[in-house]
């Protein structure tokens, strides 16, 4: 008998919360998986579960168990994964992903429709969401995260730029003048999106919060961008927002010695051992495609300077 006999079976149990769920989620009889649970809880000489007519609940030994299995088997298979995407290095199975409503809509879902159709083995799941959900609980491969990152449990890798601009119509500054100053912020009429603060460079280098306040309120980044547009407004935005408009004179950039720094399009997976195919190609592929976009599009270089002597 070998020490991994019932555990697949016990795992399965405690994460869909009866026998029958849990073996049709390993395809087999539910006889089965009750044989493999109880001859596990013989060998270890305790009950794992409290079983009802309806429905079965851990018991205490159970939760210790479930905690420390679930880490093996995930090592398990991800070490098998690991194997056979180094032989076929075709990325295959589902692909769970998570990323932002606008952002995802705008960028990554087009990106990976794309990826999806040069990987016809990959099938994909993409929840887009403005709610940051835990990566190991939800069961996400990937995730695409904007800004600063604060979860230590995570990778992370580079995938694209992102700088903040504090912007205002010229309409807004003619009314109302230009901060010149972070304190000077307060005495603005400022357009709040879902953040409750502003993210700042102090001028040395330290991040600093400011809170803005003002009379408009909405928690859509386009909203906020049409109201800074009419000149209703200070407002902070990302450069895929902002860029165009600056460009062409529709929005003036403040304070750029003061942009938050550290930055960026993220994305981020879980720590483990071995990367998968089908994630490792995932980042690659949005990379790729990020630098491609105009929004991302390096500044063209200057002008020189012409001889004064020629004319």
């Amino acid at each position: 008998m070998s020490r991994w006999d019932g555990i697949d079976e016990f795992v399965a149990v405690a994460e869909a919360g009866s026998f029958r769920a849990g073996a049709e989620r390993l395809r087999v009889s539910s006889s089965q998986v009750s044989r493999q649970v109880a001859a596990l809880e013989n060998r270890l000489q305790t009950r794992l579960f409290y079983r009802t007519t309806r429905r079965v609940a851990l018991t205490d030994a159970g939760r210790v168990l479930l905690e420390r299995c679930q880490r093996l088997v995930e090592e398990r298979d991800e070490a098998l994964r690991a194997v056979v995407d180094r032989e076929e290095g075709e990325p295959r199975g589902v692909l769970r992903m998570t990323c932002a409503v606008s952002y995802g809509e705008r960028f990554i879902v087009p990106l990976m429709n794309a990826f999806l159709e040069k990987h016809p083995a990959l099938h994909l799941d993409i929840q887009l969401t403005n709610t940051t959900i835990d990566l190991v609980q939800e069961q996400v491969d990937l995730a695409v995260r904007l800004g600063r990152l604060t979860d230590s449990g995570i990778i992370a890798t580079r995938l694209a730029p992102r700088v903040m601009h504090l912007c205002a119509a010229p309409a807004y500054q003619a009314r109302n003048g230009t901060p010149h100053s972070l304190s000077e912020i307060a005495g603005h009429d400022c357009l709040v999106g879902t953040a409750e603060t502003w993210l700042f460079d102090d001028g040395g280098g330290r991040a600093t919060l400011v809170r803005p306040a003002g009379r408009w309120r909405c928690n859509s980044g386009s909203a906020v961008l049409d109201a800074a547009l009419r000149g209703f407004g200070l407002c902070q935005l990302p450069d895929y927002y902002v860029t165009e408009h600056i460009a062409a004179g529709r929005l003036v950039s403040l304070l750029p010695n003061h942009r938050p720094p550290h930055t960026a399009v993220w994305a981020a997976y879980p720590q483990r051992r071995h990367l998968s195919a089908k994630v490792r190609l995932a980042i690659e592929h949005l990379k790729a495609g990020l630098a491609r976009r105009p929004e991302y599009a390096p500044p063209p270089p200057a002008a020189p300077p012409q001889d004064a002597a020629t004319g």
